[in-house]
């Protein structure tokens, strides 16, 4: 039976992050995925880089800075993956958030970036306003451009994923694990590989599955409580209409939310949603509410001369990514983003993520390497985490 420092469950960007660092620290680690690695919710965001705009107006001024601050990282240490791209935001007469509360909001964003250089905003002078195309301008008061940054999310993770094989992991897709048991060595980790049956023990476990991270409580013995938390799904459409000159952040003229529509592929993408879900699905999917809500949206402040049903009928492609909330009152906006590393006192060494950003997968990932290290004691380092470089991923979609 082979024995490792650390098993991580799951294959999405908190995964493959985790198994990175772990792996550049110096610890053995295997990453079990039941499917393929980075094909879930991480190969299902926005695909943008930033810190988060929206999240300054319910409070959220640590997670923004320090998302920001990644943003910093992953444009310097994956420059072919990870690009800057402009921001627009349109400021109607009827909006709940004014052009005073939107130039407040980009001089703390601007505050909370440092050095950035991208830390700049600025009022689009009106001549230029038509330049953002089919763009509606009646009403239209103001218009700000700031900068955040864009990435392929799947292209992403697998890039993190190859980095942690080149360091020492062992990354296996396709594994259904049946349980976890507590064991004197740590925990011993029964699964399946196409049908064959695989062992590996392992000092300590991290539970990074996502949406499905209460599943993988279940499978452990003796148990530990799960969080109560909240699925909420976010889904996208890909419209066949030329894709805008950078990324225009909308308010929302059906709800508080906002919504960006987004250059990609050379294609126009819209997203995102935030419907909470009853029940975590295997296999989740956009509804026809959904659509209806991002297409209502589009036609609120386009003008591209089709109607709603004309737009439907230009969708290429539709897809959603559930990620995880606190479970409680309000609404998917108000609810903190805070990853959640949790650890019981009976098993401190079974690790378990509750939440995650694309964005700051590299700070739950040192995060989670600490709380290793405290039970584990440090091991010799391979590299300088902060040095080592991301490559376009071997792999093409």
């Amino acid at each position: 039976m082979k024995t490792v420092d650390v098993v991580v469950v799951g294959g999405g960007i908190n995964g493959v992050g985790v198994a990175q660092a772990l792996a550049i620290a110096g610890f053995s680690v295997t990453l079990l995925e039941k499917n393929q690695i980075g094909k879930e919710t991480s190969a299902n965001s926005s695909k943008l880089i930033h810190g988060g705009l929206r999240y300054l107006e319910s409070g959220h001024l640590q997670m923004v800075r320090s998302s920001l601050e990644q943003r910093e990282q992953l444009l310097k240490l994956a420059p072919d993956l990870v690009h800057p791209v402009a921001f627009y935001i349109p400021v109607y007469r009827n909006h709940r958030r004014g052009a005073h509360k939107i130039r407040a909001g980009l001089s703390l964003y601007s505050m909370l970036s440092l050095k950035s250089a991208y830390r700049t905003f600025k009022s689009v002078p009106r001549v230029y306003w038509s330049q953002i195309k089919g763009l509606k301008l009646q009403g239209l008061q103001a218009v700000f451009q700031y900068w955040d940054a864009q990435t392929d999310d799947f292209a992403l993770t697998l890039s993190v994923a190859q980095s942690s094989i080149k360091y020492g992991a062992n990354c296996v897709e396709l594994a259904n694990i049946q349980d976890i048991s507590l064991v004197a060595s740590g925990y011993q980790i029964n699964y399946q590989v196409r049908g064959k049956n695989e062992q590996v023990r392992a000092a300590a476990v991290v539970n990074a599955a996502g949406p499905w991270v209460n599943d993988c409580l279940a499978l452990l013995r003796p148990a530990v409580k799960p969080q109560n938390i909240s699925w909420v799904q976010g889904s996208h459409l890909l419209i066949d209409l030329p894709a805008p000159q950078g990324v225009i952040y909308l308010e929302s003229h059906l709800d508080p939310r906002v919504v960006f529509v987004m250059p990609w592929q050379g294609k126009t993408l819209i997203g995102t949603t935030e419907l909470e879900l009853c029940h975590m699905p295997e296999k989740p999917q956009v509804t026809e509410r959904e659509i209806e809500y991002l297409l209502a949206i589009y036609v609120h402040y386009f003008d591209t001369g089709l109607n709603k049903t004309e737009l439907a009928s230009k969708i290429i492609d539709t897809y959603c990514g559930v990620r995880v909330l606190p479970a409680g009152r309000g609404n998917a906006f108000s609810k903190h983003r805070e990853v959640v590393i949790a650890q019981a006192e009976h098993q401190p060494r079974f690790i378990t993520i509750y939440g995650g950003k694309l964005t700051a997968y590299r700070t739950t990932a040192q995060q989670v390497l600490s709380a290793v290290q405290q039970q584990l004691g440090a091991r010799v380092a391979q590299a300088d985490y902060e040095s080592v470089t991301l490559q376009t991923p071997n792999t093409p979609r």
